[in-house]
C-alpha cells in the first residue's frame, strides 16, 4: 500500500478538457449584475457519471469562486462578480464533482460566525468547508497592504487568538459543515527559521488549544501549510502528530513539487489527504500576478501540469483507497481554470 500511495505517477492518458456550452444565448454581464439567483450550468451534470466513479472520501474544490469565465462550466450565465461572490455558493455546489471549497478570504480577515452561517445556509448537508485561519495568527510578520513587512506580530501561533478569532466562529457557523481548519504559515522571518525549536513548541501549543476546542468535533481535520521548505522535517512531523493534525500539500511556486513533500504524509500515515494546489510551478515564488494576467478569464486550461496531475491522483486513489478523507482545493493559477483541472484531475483517477 505505500508503494501505491507514494510510488512512481502512473502515465496519464490523454484526456479533452470539457468546453462551455455555447448553444444558448448568455444573458450579458450587465444585465446580470442585480440578479441574486445565480443558477447552475446545465453542462455541469454531464460529469455525474464521473463524480460516481470518485471514491465516497474524495472532495474536490476550488478556492473562491467569483469567476464569470466559468459561465458554461458552473453557471449559467455571465454574472458579475460580486454576485457570484454572494450568491454562487447555492450553484456551485450543485456541479457533481465540487463538494467542498477553499474560503480564502478569512486570511485576510476574520469571519464572523454569521458570516459562516450565511455561506452555509447555501449548501446541501453533504457539503464541506476548507477554512484558512487568518494571517493575523499564522504569519509571525505584520504586513503592509504591497505585503512587506513593517514589524513583528505579537499574536503570532497565539493559542487564545486563534480559539476565539478563527476555531470557534467557524465552528459555530458552519456546524457539521466545517471539513478542514488550515493553518497556512506565511514565509518566515529568518530569525524564526534559526529557531525552529521555539517555533515547534509555539505552534505545539497552539495546535493542543485547537484540538481542545474540537473535541467534541473530532471530524473537523486540523492541517498545517507551511511555506518554508527548510521546515519539512521530522520536527514538523513530531508536532503533528503529538497534536492529531496533518501535513497540508501546498503546491506553489515557493515550495518543492510534490514528489519532495510527500516523505511528511508517508512519516504522518495513517492519515488524510489535505491539498491545496495554489500556483503552477512554472511562475516561480512570486508568480501570482503573471499567472493571473495569463489565465484571465480563467475559462481553459492554458499552463498544464500533467506531471503533479499524474502524482496528485496516485496519491489520492491510495490514501482514499485505504478510507482516509482527501480533500484536494485547485486555483484557477494552477493550470488557468480550477473547474476544468479538477476534471481533469477525476479523469485521471478513475482511468
Amino acid at each position: 500500500m505505500q508503494d501505491d500511495l507514494f510510488g512512481n505517477a502512473l502515465p496519464l492518458p490523454e484526456t479533452s478538457a470539457a468546453t462551455p456550452a455555447t448553444s444558448r444565448k448568455k444573458p450579458t454581464t450587465a444585465a446580470r449584475k442585480g440578479t441574486a439567483k445565480v443558477l447552475p450550468a446545465p453542462a455541469g451534470k454531464e460529469w455525474e457519471s464521473l463524480a460516481q466513479q470518485l471514491p465516497e472520501q474524495l472532495r474536490f474544490g476550488v478556492s473562491t469562486w467569483s469567476y464569470p469565465g466559468w459561465d458554461g462550466l458552473v453557471w449559467d450565465g455571465d454574472y458579475d462578480p460580486s454576485v457570484l461572490s454572494k450568491h454562487g455558493l447555492g450553484a456551485y455546489h450543485q456541479h457533481p464533482l465540487l463538494r467542498t471549497v477553499c474560503i480564502d478570504r478569512t486570511f485576510w480577515r476574520p469571519l464572523t460566525a454569521s458570516q459562516y452561517a450565511a455561506y452555509a445556509g447555501q449548501v446541501s448537508d453533504d457539503f464541506r468547508f476548507v477554512v484558512k485561519c487568518p494571517a493575523s495568527i499564522t504569519d509571525a510578520q505584520v504586513r503592509s497592504e504591497e505585503g512587506r513587512s513593517r514589524e513583528l506580530n505579537p499574536g503570532f501561533l497565539d493559542p487564545s487568538l486563534a480559539i476565539r478569532d478563527f476555531v470557534r466562529p467557524a465552528l459555530e457557523g458552519l456546524r457539521g459543515k466545517l471539513g478542514v481548519l488550515v493553518f497556512q504559515l506565511s514565509p518566515l522571518p529568518l530569525d524564526w527559521l534559526t529557531r525552529t525549536a521555539e517555533l515547534f513548541e509555539k505552534m505545539g501549543i497552539m495546535l493542543a488549544a485547537v484540538r481542545e476546542a474540537l473535541s467534541d468535533d473530532e471530524q473537523v481535520i486540523i492541517a498545517v501549510e507551511v511555506r518554508d521548505p527548510e521546515l519539512l522535517g521530522q520536527a514538523l512531523v513530531d508536532t503533528l502528530k503529538a497534536h492529531g493534525a496533518t501535513f497540508c500539500l501546498g503546491l506553489h511556486g515557493k515550495m518543492p513539487p510534490i514528489e519532495a513533500q510527500l516523505p511528511i504524509l508517508r512519516a504522518l500515515w495513517p492519515g488524510p489527504l489535505v491539498c491545496r494546489w495554489s500556483l503552477n510551478r512554472i511562475f516561480g515564488a512570486y508568480g501570482y500576478a503573471d499567472a493571473q494576467k495569463k489565465h484571465d478569464p480563467f475559462d481553459a486550461i492554458l499552463s498544464e501540469d500533467e506531471p503533479t496531475r499524474a502524482v496528485l491522483a496516485r496519491t489520492i486513489r491510495g490514501i482514499t483507497g485505504a478510507g482516509q478523507p482527501a480533500y484536494v482545493t485547485i486555483s484557477n493559477d494552477a493550470e488557468g481554470c480550477a473547474p476544468l483541472s479538477i476534471q481533469k484531475l477525476a479523469q485521471a483517477i478513475t482511468t
